[in-house]
């Protein structure tokens, strides 16, 4: 069953979009398909579509979505859309010397998502900035991890 996967970025400085197309570039390696779209212009509705979605997004401030992520973020939060239709992975970048807000940026959003009745395949990865490892190799790494969850759900689910 080839996987279709639409990536769903929030970033600030580029980092979670290089994420991303790391785990675009092997995904269409090995056959499947992946769409990064940049949250810039979505809004509650961006989640009409089935899926699978991947949310990957850094952290800003003091525990906040970033900039591009707070629209959609907002917009979730007051439309309330029954997302009960919705599998996710999540992937949250942040930097642990920021001990009480690490990673806030992706666990915001995955609390979000949990509460409007979406269900996150497996579980999330939190990259540090301070382990001194590249984002792009540990998230590829925790994807293809991750994609045996997904495809198995998949497969319950028909």
């Amino acid at each position: 069953m080839p996987v279709k996967l639409t990536i769903y970025v929030g970033t600030m400085t580029g980092t979670a979009e290089l994420v991303a197309q790391e785990i675009e570039d092997w995904l269409t390696g090995e056959g499947g398909e992946a769409e990064i779209v940049l949250m810039d212009d979505l809004d509650h509705a961006s989640f009409s579509e089935e899926g699978p979605y991947l949310i990957c997004t850094s952290t800003y401030g003091q525990g906040d979505v970033p900039d591009n992520a707070q629209s959609l973020f907002d917009a979730l939060s007051d439309q309330r859309p029954d997302l009960a239709h919705i599998r996710y992975g999540l992937i949250g970048l942040g930097d642990s010397t920021y001990q009480q807000t690490f990673c806030y940026g992706g666990k915001r959003f995955d609390a979000l998502l949990e509460e409007l009745g979406a269900r996150r395949v497996g579980t999330s990865f939190y990259h540090d900035a301070s382990s001194g490892e590249m984002p792009e190799d540990e998230a590829l790494e925790w994807f293809k991890a991750w994609l045996p969850s997904l495809l198995d759900e998949r497969r319950e689910a028909a």
